[in-house]
């Protein structure tokens, strides 16, 4: 299926040079007396690889055939990262090169959504925010109040984030898989 550039959207994935390719961003400029070009920010969805590519305004874009399954974070076996399609029941090994840096977000039974190009799993999503246990961090010290202060944290899954002052050791925080940021202390 085609696409023209009016249909297009931020997070749309097309194929390029055979390669699914995920559009974070778009801009369709015409000039003139000169012929439009469509300038694309991409990400590849294999690799991770970003990208900018200027192709022809008026050029259709071809839809690449995705599919999104839920899948449960099994564990790890050396190179390879198990995951359970949680309909099929179906296990699916990655690579270290297509989970990434997910791996600091994710603990053993979490649920994500697997990408799969020509039934074949390339690329996984997080969820907007995970909840994640402080492992270590300095303690607090008395006047250390100050509105907007931080420290750094160590969770549980080795990610390393700045919280506020009055977090400690054992508490729960949400943090923003997108920026890697503190967003709240949880309970």
């Amino acid at each position: 299926m085609t696409i023209s550039y009016s249909e297009l959207r931020r997070g749309t994935v097309i194929v390029l040079d055979d390669e699914p390719w995920q559009v974070t961003e778009w801009k369709h400029t015409k000039m003139q007396q000169r012929a439009p070009v469509l300038t694309l920010k991409l990400k590849n969805l294999r690799s991770g690889r970003a990208m900018e590519r200027n192709v022809p305004g008026n050029q259709k874009l071809t839809l690449a055939e995705v599919d999104t399954r839920q899948a449960q974070y099994l564990y790890s076996d050396g190179d390879l990262y198990h995951f359970m399609d949680m309909s099929t029941f179906d296990q699916y090994p990655l690579t270290n090169g297509v989970v990434g840096d997910a791996l600091q977000y994710m603990k053993e039974q979490d649920v994500v959504d697997l990408v799969f190009y020509r039934n074949e799993p390339i690329s996984l999503e997080l969820p907007t925010y995970v909840e994640l246990q402080v492992a270590n961090t300095p303690p607090s010290l008395r006047g250390n109040t100050a509105q907007g202060s931080t420290k750094p944290a160590t969770l549980e899954t080795g990610l390393t984030v700045n919280v506020p002052f009055f977090v400690n050791v054992g508490e729960t925080v949400r943090v923003d898989t997108r920026s890697g940021e503190y967003l709240e202390r949880v309970g």
